[in-house]
């Protein structure tokens, strides 16, 4: 009975590392996309927001399978838990991904969106779902720490877009509307760190059963 439970933990381990790689990419691809005004990737962003959303579903039906087919003990039933909270966080990482998409398939942006900072919090955002989901496969504890380090940096990259997009406005650099379109980019990539961050806490809930809500 342990090893069939174990097999199938082993395979919800595998499907959440592919969610996450799906979520990786999309992300990757929204920045690219909108570096290099390429509506082409966009779409498929769009696309892979979709394979995000079956995976979702899949991941459920294994975890949901888990609990009502075999009898976790209490780390395995926390390791479920999370999973089932961490997929949530992943498929609307998946949906801001879409969300930029969809503003690059629409704007011409690509002039200021190196200058605003855009690949760098690109950058940092995917390494923090990297991080987040290697961080649960591998119960790390302190890689799941690190995720939630980095949050900062994202929130200060935001900033400085902001900042930014106020001089380029005040000094006539970029119109009113490419500058929203461009706060609302940023806006994404900021709430895609805010669900790293989240399946980081989730992480350190299926390892030591305290999550950061309930220490407060």
């Amino acid at each position: 009975m342990r090893a069939t439970f174990d097999q199938q933990l082993d395979s919800m381990n595998k499907e959440l590392t592919y969610m996450g790689a799906l979520c990786e990419t999309a992300i990757a691809n929204a920045a690219k996309a909108l570096l290099d005004g390429d509506n082409e990737l966009a779409r498929r962003v769009l696309i892979a927001d979709e394979e995000i959303d079956r995976k979702e579903s899949e991941i459920e039906a294994i975890c949901l399978k888990l609990l009502l087919h075999q009898q976790p003990v209490a780390r395995d039933l926390r390791q479920i838990s999370a999973a089932l909270k961490m997929i949530t966080d992943m498929e609307r990482i998946g949906d801001q991904a879409g969300d930029i998409a969809e503003i690059v398939s629409m704007a011409n942006i690509t002039a200021d969106a190196d200058i605003l900072r855009v690949r760098e919090m690109a950058n940092a955002t995917i390494e923090m779902v990297t991080s987040s989901i290697e961080a649960f496969v591998k119960k790390d504890q302190k890689l799941a720490n690190a995720v939630l380090s980095m949050d900062d940096k994202v929130d200060d990259l935001f900033n400085k877009v902001k900042a930014e997009l106020i001089e380029l406005i005040g000094s006539k650099k970029t119109d009113g509307e490419t500058a929203i379109d461009i706060l609302m980019i940023a806006k994404y990539f900021e709430r895609i760190g805010d669900h790293a961050t989240n399946i980081a806490e989730w992480v350190i809930f299926s390892i030591t059963g305290v999550h950061k809500s309930s220490e407060n």
